[in-house]
């Protein structure tokens, strides 16, 4: 793959930074079934017509546009559900550079399937070290799940979850 920070997370699950038109070519012969870019449509690696190159694949696209500067709880909790609504499906998620997705997969992995700070940590741990807003943001993820603030039921609705 072109993308940089390339990492298969699971069977089902990669992540990476932006994809190339040759990467998207290639998404259907891997299996990828969805394609989720957190990135802004204005970053400045954006692909033009991602959207459009990824569909014409017959793929679906889903787009959380997560601001670098000011990521929200309220998106994570979007980037849950797109999980939950493509469960047992193969899914590639990317943004610009493999930083934003990186640290909603640990928030996923940590908080939602229960996984150890180690196995949570990757592949966020090979991509980057959070900076300040990054970890603040983290940090409010996982107070807010440890109050159930954003969603009560966000653990145990995953059918990903262990049970």
């Amino acid at each position: 793959m072109d993308a940089e920070n390339t990492h298969q997370v699971f069977d089902w699950l990669w992540s990476s930074g932006q994809l190339s038109e040759r990467d998207i070519v290639r998404l259907p012969t891997l299996g990828i079934e969805v394609v989720v870019n957190l990135a802004l449509p204005t970053s400045s690696n954006a692909l033009p017509g991602e959207a459009e190159l990824i569909t014409k694949q017959g793929l679906a696209y889903i787009q959380i546009p997560v601001g670098w500067e000011r990521p929200e709880p309220e998106q994570f909790v979007q980037f849950i559900g797109v999980l939950n609504a493509f469960a047992k499906r193969k899914i590639w998620i990317h943004c610009a550079k493999n930083m934003r997705v990186s640290a909603f997969i640990y928030l996923y992995r940590k908080h939602v399937l229960g996984e150890s700070e180690e196995q949570a940590s990757f592949p966020m741990r090979e991509v980057w070290s959070p900076n300040e807003t990054w970890q603040e943001f983290i940090n409010c993820v996982a107070a807010l799940h440890s109050n159930h603030a954003l969603n009560r039921d966000w653990l145990t609705a995953s059918p990903l979850a262990p049970r």
